[in-house]
């Protein structure tokens, strides 16, 4: 089938989902994005390796396209997708499920808690930040979007920076996507159960900017807080772990998760001295904010993970307790 055709079956696709009341009605692909085409019914000798770093596919009316090796691509694939992203960059992409990734049998559960400046804290301690651009890179970016405030539309000069300024968005793009693949799988491995906040990132992304009659308020410090929530990954973390662990990972209740004491269970707004600092208003503990809020989590999944087992976890005692093992803070 030829890419006019594909393309012609995905939109009647499209439709018909919409007036199934299933989807959304297909809108208007914006000029340089999602650039590509779908290619099924591939046969067997349409993808084939020429080096160790170097695959040959085979697309209608274009022939054999040359492509990185990056990872070997499955047997029995029947389509691809070729894309080609706002840094100019093209990739294909082989449409394969992955097996999940097996639990370790320890019975281990792990709280995650998901921040803007830890990216996502662990009920064990560990703090895991996701890597973004450089100081050199951010001044640079900073420079471009001046430069393209400054040139004019439509102007070949506005053409180049703003491909330079998509280059440097898709790297910081990939070491997110790195990050999240390499921190997922890395936990899938270590834990038997993960619990997380059931989080409306959505919702809470939203723009604060209002309406003509009704502006919003503070709404540059919102804008800000949005590109940190979506620059952390929050969502895609888990979408991986989901995908990666399934069945194993436990959507709990955020309430209170970050004002409630792990050791003694109190609850007060004011324990929460500041992002990083939490300090028991009742016993006096002094602990990372983000671990607390993690043990909180990891105690709240597994009571969920006992109710629906009918007993504890695998590897659990039967009087299990929180466990008060966090760090404490100077």
């Amino acid at each position: 089938m030829t890419v006019q055709q594909q393309a012609l079956k995905d939109f009647h696709q499209a439709m018909s989902h919409f007036f199934a009341s299933t989807h959304r009605r297909p809108t208007w692909r914006k000029a340089g994005g999602h650039e590509g085409f779908r290619i099924v019914a591939v046969k067997p000798g349409d993808v084939r390796r020429v080096s160790r770093r170097v695959g040959q596919v085979k697309i209608p009316k274009v022939g054999w396209v040359r492509f990185r090796w990056s990872r070997a691509v499955p047997d029995g694939v029947k389509s691809f997708r070729v894309t080609r992203d706002r840094a100019g960059r093209w990739h294909v992409a082989f449409a394969a499920i992955p097996n999940p990734i097996p639990a370790p049998g320890s019975g281990e559960v792990v709280g995650v808690d998901r921040g803007v400046a830890v990216a996502a804290a662990l009920s064990t301690g560990d703090l895991l930040r996701v890597p973004g651009l450089r100081e050199t890179e951010r001044a640079r970016l900073a420079r471009l979007l001046r430069q393209l405030a400054r040139a004019q539309r439509g102007s070949k000069r506005r053409a180049r920076v703003k491909a330079a300024i998509a280059r440097l968005k898709a790297r910081e793009t990939d070491r997110r996507k790195d990050w999240i693949e390499k921190t997922s799988t890395d936990l899938a491995r270590r834990f038997d159960l993960f619990g997380v906040e059931d989080l409306n990132i959505r919702g809470m992304t939203r723009s604060a900017q209002g309406l003509v009659e009704a502006p919003g308020h503070n709404v540059a410090q919102k804008a800000g807080l949005n590109r940190g929530i979506l620059a952390a990954g929050w969502g895609a973390l888990v979408r991986r772990l989901e995908h990666k662990a399934p069945g194993r990972v436990i959507k709990i209740d955020p309430r209170n998760t970050s004002r409630t004491c792990n050791a003694c269970g109190h609850i007060a707004g004011e324990s929460r001295k500041s992002q990083a600092v939490f300090s028991c208003v009742a016993c006096g503990i002094r602990v990372n904010a983000d671990v607390n809020a993690a043990c909180n989590i990891r105690d709240t999944a597994a009571g969920h993970a006992v109710a629906a087992r009918g007993g504890p976890p695998l590897g659990w005692p039967v009087n299990h307790e929180p466990q008060h093992d966090l760090p404490l803070t100077g």
